[in-house]
């Protein structure tokens, strides 16, 4: 499963944990602005925003797992199992495959008002990339530097939240999410205070009980209590080091530890990567599983008018700084 999150300091950022119990050999991919998004059902779009972010290639198309375009606006797909309800073709509507949900809104809006535009015309509908590449089950989070928002196709249609939070995991739907968030509003990052009874005496025996009760198992919606409590909470200086370092560690408040989840057989289900973008800056940050040395790649260090794709590799062996 996985977590998206944002967070702003001085500048503005976005990114996710994914987690998974397969790699699909992801590369960060940069799309410059003049290679040639072909729809299977709408218009090609040769000219629009450069993106980059996190991507399985497959016959020279980018699927992006999460990604931000050069205007800042960031989108990631989280999964969405026995919900998500992906629909047949309308012809009064731009329909569009999951898979290309996320090039069709990054490569033409800006910010989310445009996003939420685009939304309005649209049709999430169920085609497959391939018989070997079949439709994910998804929705996904959609953020400018100010706001966020949900979309989750199910059986009753196109939904869109409002997201305050910053926040998405899977399972279940957002709106049951931020309710369920209810349950956990006397959560405190203060020492407790006695509401019990006037009548005893209690002791404040450790530090944090004021969030005693936030969930820490790994499911989904207790994932996401944990990282909106985690990040909504958080402080951190306000320079780039320091603000990547504090994304990192409240992704890392929900990530999976191989050995945690088995998912039958040899498999377990890991953290393959975890990401940070600069929406500001259009540098996109990764960890591995194996390897918890930050790397970045910056896009505008790029030739972002040309047509090709630019790949990188992820650096997944770990990375040790000897001191003496």
């Amino acid at each position: 499963m996985c977590t998206a999150i944002t967070y702003n300091t001085k500048d503005h950022y976005f990114g996710r944990n994914l987690d998974l119990e397969y790699s699909y050999k992801e590369t960060v991919t940069i799309t410059p602005r003049n290679y040639s998004f072909k729809f299977r059902k709408a218009k090609e779009i040769k000219n629009h925003y450069a993106l980059i972010g996190m991507a399985y290639v497959a016959d020279n198309y980018p699927l992006y797992y999460d990604a931000i375009n050069e205007k800042g606006l960031g989108m990631a797909g989280l999964n969405f199992p026995k919900n998500a309800a992906y629909k047949e073709l309308e012809k009064s509507k731009d329909n569009i495959a999951p898979f290309e949900f996320i090039p069709w809104v990054l490569s033409q809006c800006a910010n989310l008002e445009e996003a939420k535009e685009l939304l309005t015309t649209i049709n999430i509908a169920q085609i497959n990339f391939s018989e070997e590449l079949p439709a994910s089950p998804l929705h996904w989070i959609i953020a400018d530097q100010e706001k966020s928002l949900t979309v989750e196709c199910v059986k009753e249609g196109l939904k869109i939240y409002d997201n305050p939070v910053g926040v998405l995991t899977n399972n279940p739907p957002f709106d049951m999410q931020m309710f369920n968030l209810n349950n956990y509003m006397n959560l405190s990052i203060e020492p407790p205070i006695n509401n019990f009874s006037k009548n005893l005496e209690f002791d404040t025996y450790s530090r944090g009980l004021g969030a005693l009760g936030l969930p820490g198992d790994l499911s989904s919606a207790s994932r996401f209590v944990k990282a909106s409590f985690t990040k909504m909470n958080s402080l951190s200086g306000s320079s780039e080091k320091e603000s990547i370092s504090q994304f990192f560690h409240i992704l890392k408040s929900v990530e999976q530890q191989r050995g945690c989840v088995h998912m039958g057989g040899d498999k377990y289900e890991i953290t393959i990567y975890s990401s940070c973008c600069n929406m500001d800056k259009g540098i996109y940050y990764y960890t591995t599983y194996d390897n918890s040395q930050i790397t970045g790649i910056d896009m505008h260090k790029e030739n972002l008018d040309g047509a090709n794709l630019i790949n990188y590799d992820l650096i997944k062996d770990e990375q040790i700084l000897m001191q003496n």
